[in-house]
């Protein structure tokens, strides 16, 4: 009881990002009309060599699309504008450190200030 059947993909449309793929999903309602799903999934392997996909699913309805839209296009614009396109992470940049993470030597050489001895 109050179990969830899932209905059959009427479109489908699949985006892979790494270990993530995020499918997009249109199906209908017991009343035929339509509405969409968006599920991550996520790979995880285990020491052994096997894995297992962890899966979020959202469901979107028709009445909140155009809430749902707008919310999405400001919170993506707030982020390329505060932060630009290029993607900063140590997924994507191997050298990439946290501010906790840097060394006391690399502190050191960051705030050397390079002085002419000739002016003394």
């Amino acid at each position: 009881m109050g179990e969830r059947v899932e209905q059959e993909e009427i479109f489908s449309q699949v985006l892979r990002a790494g270990r993530r793929t995020y499918f997009f999903d249109v199906r209908a309602t017991k009343a035929e009309d339509y509405y969409l799903t968006v599920t991550e999934s996520k790979k995880f392997t285990h020491d052994d060599g096997s894995f297992h996909y962890q899966k979020h699913k959202i469901y979107l309805y028709k009445e909140d699309f155009s809430d749902f839209r707008e919310m999405l296009t400001k919170a993506t614009d707030y982020i390329l504008n505060e932060k630009g396109s290029e993607v900063i992470s140590e997924r994507h940049q191997k050298d990439y450190k946290k501010e906790d993470e840097v060394t006391q030597e690399e502190k050191t050489t960051e705030s050397f200030t390079d002085v002419s001895f000739d002016d003394i």
